[in-house]
């Protein structure tokens, strides 16, 4: 459903969020262009859950796109930094 600003401000915001708790998603347009809209917080936590979905769906097909097949070892990040597994461990020795 769409209304101009000035429909919606006549309908007052009682009766718009009355009828976004009914299910009814509400565009509000200013000179014809979609400014806002009602929806019922159910409405928003689907919104936002697909959204979430979306981002992670774009991510694993993003890796998947770029997956080289090619893993590195725990012992080779180490390496690049400095340190081995003892290194690591003498570290956690100190510490206590």
């Amino acid at each position: 459903m769409s209304h101009a600003v000035t429909e919606a401000a006549q309908r007052g915001v009682a009766r718009l969020v009355a009828d976004a708790e009914q299910g009814a998603d509400l565009v509000v347009t200013r000179r014809h262009q979609p400014v806002a809209a009602v929806v019922s917080i159910r409405r928003l936590n689907e919104l936002e859950e697909a959204a979430a979905d979306l981002r992670d769906l774009a991510l694993v097909l993003a890796r998947a796109a770029t997956d080289s097949g090619r893993r590195t070892s725990i012992d080779d990040v180490l390496s690049a930094f400095g340190h081995t597994r003892e290194s690591l461990a003498a570290l956690s020795d100190d510490d206590e």
